[in-house]
């Protein structure tokens, strides 16, 4: 990987490529620590130090944001806006016909649903703004912070709306950014963006740890992580690599004087099909009863069990619901996505077929028998790596957003190999030796 990046910083274009990649990344890193005006910046900062080892509820979008929601800065709402549109659209393409029509018409369908995604953002992004101001105006983003109802000391209706076109034009120009990267960069921009959002708490992470150690000055602990999270990495580079190849051939046709097809290939099914999407659902699922108990007033029964059974990430029932729900999801989003009956369809029509399957609905059976089978595993593995920070982590004085598990390490896994996957694949293209050197 490193002498991939060495030679792609001596090829003059792809040089010129990483260096706007870099310079996007850092005015981004800058945005996320400018305030938006109407916050009172010094309380802010006494509230994340007293609230640094538990982030609560808002810990996750807090962790795609760069740290940025806490902080309360123009990039506040990060890149999460953008993923919630696309993870809708995507959802909506399988239920509205018009939307599975612009799928299939190429490129110009795709632009279309991409600009159907921009306005969906923006409009996410007024909605979690105004959400945001909200929470912020009533001292709920920081519970237990003495300061927390002082971060906005003018409420008046003109602050509020200036603070939601703030966030929301930092949005705008987020999703402006991550474009970008993606026309004359490296990768695809929105994934880049959000690796740099979660890598970026990493050192605070383990540095917390480190100062909360007791063994060796903390060096102790530090260490056994450092290790844990090398084998969970290395657990998730395995199993996202790892796929079932059906093999797949074409029989010859003749066209007038020619002979077309005769070629054998492969379907690629990956053991984690469904990427990180049944996590993003499981988190935000689980989130929606412990928020509505946040803000619900009294000390009444349902709010008292769900604060400690759903709202503890530690709690057993949590553990067991948000494992459950990963693997729903799980089959759910491969269900959605992967279309059989569509895939055994194109073979038949292009002379394709599975050795010793028939042709047609044989062929489609077979293929979601394939599918659930190898989905099981995927979607077990993903419900253990979510809850790695919680079972083995705990101990050390991780939270539940823990960098070395859950979401945060399959996102960078995943964007990391397909970022490396690209950069090789377009040096090939450039110093392609051939055969004989």
């Amino acid at each position: 990987m490193l002498t991939a990046f060495a030679r792609a910083f001596k090829t003059p274009d792809l040089r010129k490529k990483l260096l706007f990649t870099l310079g996007i990344i850092v005015v981004y890193r800058v945005g996320t620590h400018v305030p938006i005006p109407g916050v009172d910046y010094r309380n802010v900062q006494t509230c994340i130090d007293a609230a640094q080892t538990n982030q609560g509820l808002f810990g996750l979008v807090n962790m795609f944001s760069g740290g940025a929601l806490l902080q309360i800065t123009i990039f506040a709402l990060g890149i999460m806006p953008y993923i919630t549109a696309s993870i809708i659209l995507q959802l909506l393409t399988v239920v509205i016909p018009r939307l599975e029509a612009l799928k299939k018409e190429g490129q110009a369908g795709t632009a279309k649903i991409t600009q159907y995604t921009r306005y969906l953002t923006v409009a996410l992004a007024v909605l979690q703004g105004t959400g945001l101001v909200a929470t912020a105006r009533s001292g709920a983003l920081f519970s237990g912070c003495p300061v927390a109802s002082q971060i906005v000391p003018d409420q008046s209706i003109f602050v509020t709306i200036t603070m939601v076109i703030t966030m929301t034009a930092g949005t705008a120009a987020v999703m402006w950014l991550g474009e970008l990267i993606t026309d004359r960069g490296i990768g695809n921009g929105m994934s880049i963006l959000m690796f740099i959002s979660i890598a970026a708490t990493f050192p605070s992470a383990l540095w917390a740890i480190k100062t909360q150690g007791s063994l060796a000055g903390g060096w102790i602990e530090f260490g056994i992580v450092i290790l844990v999270g090398l084998v969970v990495i290395g657990l998730v580079v395995f199993v996202e690599q790892a796929q079932r190849r059906i093999p797949v051939q074409y029989a010859k046709r003749m066209i007038g004087r020619r002979s077309y097809g005769g070629t054998s290939t492969y379907i690629p099914l990956k053991v984690n099909q469904a990427g990180i999407i049944p996590v993003i659902f499981a988190s935000s699922l689980l989130y929606i009863p412990a928020l509505v108990a946040q803000f619900a007033g009294g000390n009444s029964g349902w709010k008292i069990w769900i604060e400690k059974n759903l709202a503890v990430p530690d709690a057993p029932m949590h553990m067991v619901l948000y494992f459950l729900l990963i693997i729903f999801f799980a089959f759910f989003y491969v269900a959605i996505s992967f279309n059989p009956e569509e895939v055994a369809d194109n073979m038949k029509k292009y002379g394709g077929f599975i050795p010793g399957i028939r042709a047609g609905r044989p062929t489609a059976e077979y293929l979601s028998y394939v599918l659930n089978r190898i989905t099981w595993p995927g979607s077990l593995y993903l419900g253990l790596i979510a809850l790695v920070p919680t079972m083995a982590l705990a101990g050390f004085g991780a939270n539940q957003n823990f960098p070395f598990g859950g979401t945060s390490i399959l996102i960078i896994v995943g964007v990391g190999l397909e970022t490396v996957k690209q950069i090789e694949s377009q040096l090939q293209q450039r110093n392609y030796e051939g055969f004989l050197r």
